[in-house]
């Protein structure tokens, strides 16, 4: 329950714990932001790391000058894009495995079947949108791997997907992070964030509960 509760508490302030990152790490913060986006998006079992708001807050922390914003971008691109690459191998190698014990405490069916879902409803695009979804942001590329997904047009799909969303998001934050009212209200911005980027999952969970009454 601490863990959920410490975790929670780094997404929401999220600027408070960069700004510690980039006073004990300096030049080194541009590889430590790399490695949180690349295991958020490359291994299966860390989807609760902060991968939006992390973005948007770097790029805010870009625009008072703490980031070279351009450098930012091309590492957590590379970042997102090495991530995913890992996720399909994992998932073709290992994924039906991974996911035959039904008690698994992190590799949840539910989890997999509302990958399969959003795949179902948005085809190969999946991998591009997903990259703006929690969750099923680390379980597409997952899935791809163990349906096989040919692997040049998931990494075509995968290498747009990263650009747009670390792009997107970054520079969201560097044009609007620092905004006054924004600055002042940065945990309510962060949060809306995280509502906005859960809310499809919300609706495709009700959608698909509707659907079996």
């Amino acid at each position: 329950m601490d863990f959920i509760k410490d975790a929670f508490d780094y997404v929401l302030h999220v600027d408070r714990y960069l700004n510690i990152l980039i006073q004990n790490f300096g030049a080194w913060s541009y590889v430590l932001l790399g490695v949180v986006i690349f295991a958020e998006t490359g291994f299966v079992v860390t989807p609760f790391l902060p991968g939006d708001s992390l973005l948007f807050a770097a790029g805010a922390f870009a625009a008072m000058g703490s980031f070279k914003v351009v450098w930012l971008m091309v590492i957590l691109c590379v970042a997102a894009i090495l991530g995913d690459s890992l996720n399909y191998a994992i998932g073709k190698m290992f994924g039906e495995r991974l996911f035959r014990n039904n008690n698994s405490r992190f590799f949840k069916k539910e989890y997999l079947e509302r990958t399969h879902r959003f795949y179902a409803k948005y085809g190969r695009k999946t991998i591009i949108l997903a990259r703006f979804v929690p969750i099923i942001r680390t379980f597409a590329p997952f899935v791809a791997g163990i349906g096989k997904m040919d692997y040049w047009y998931f990494l075509t799909a995968n290498v747009i997907g990263g650009v747009v969303w670390v792009v997107v998001l970054t520079l969201a934050g560097f044009y609007f992070g620092n905004v006054p009212l924004v600055k002042n209200n940065f945990s309510l911005v962060i949060l809306a964030i995280i509502i906005i980027s859960v809310l499809p999952v919300v609706v495709e969970y009700l959608r698909h509960r509707k659907d079996k009454i």
